[in-house]
Parts: C-alpha cells; structure tokens; sequence
C-alpha cells in the first residue's frame, strides 16, 4: 500500500523560506517521477514542480519558476521543495505524490494517484 507523509508546512512571512519534506513508502521510490502539488481554497489543484525518476530532469510551473526548487533523496525515500522568495498567493495546502514509473518530470495531474494529507503553507503580507 502506497503511503505520502509531507511536512514542514507552516506560517512564513513574504520573502521568506520553507523546505518541504514528502516520505512515500509501498513503492519503490527511485524508479518513479515525484510531484509537487497544491491547492489553494476555492482552486483547483495545480502543479508546482516535478522530477523525473533518475532526478536528471524538473519541471516547474511558471509561478514559481526561479523561486521553488524541487529535489529527492533516493537513499532516504524522500522529496524536497525548498520554497524562496514566498509571495503571499503561495498560500496553499501542498501535496505531494509519485507519478509516473520511470517517467519524466511533468505536471500532468492525471499523472498522479497516490496523495498523502498535504501540508499548509501560509505566507503573511
């Protein structure tokens, strides 16, 4: 049984940082692409970052391109988004999940089926 466990949400003043950490078990984790969602209230899901399988590849939506930087540590089952320069409408729940296997980096949300609880990211004004 696949399982998803993020944290390292919290409250963070704009321009600030958070580094958020997803464990997945139940998989074999270095062979899958790795995702980062989120969902804001009142919004649809959207994708922030991906990777690829061997971590060669990202893909990250335009809103937080230059700012969020997506990582993973095979020998530790886990993913990272480390999370600069946050703006405000970066508040959101934050979800991560594995997608494709073997795949490449994509925000393809029907990629993605396993979701864990999520993690609340908060940026005060």
């Amino acid at each position: 049984q696949v399982q998803v466990v993020e944290s390292g949400g919290g409250l963070v003043q704009a321009g600030g940082s958070l580094r958020l950490s997803c464990t997945a078990s139940g998989l074999t984790f270095d062979r899958y692409a790795m995702g980062w969602f989120r969902q804001a209230p009142g919004k649809e899901r959207e994708g922030v970052s991906s990777i690829s399988w061997s971590g060669d590849n990202t893909y990250d939506a335009a809103s937080v391109r230059g700012r969020f930087t997506i990582f993973r540590d095979d020998n530790k089952n886990t993913l990272y988004l480390q999370m600069n320069s946050l703006k405000p409408e970066d508040t959101a729940m934050y979800y991560c999940a594995p997608g494709v296997y073997y795949g490449v980096a994509s925000l393809f949300l029907n990629d993605y089926n396993f979701w864990g609880q999520g993690t609340q990211v908060t940026v005060s004004s």
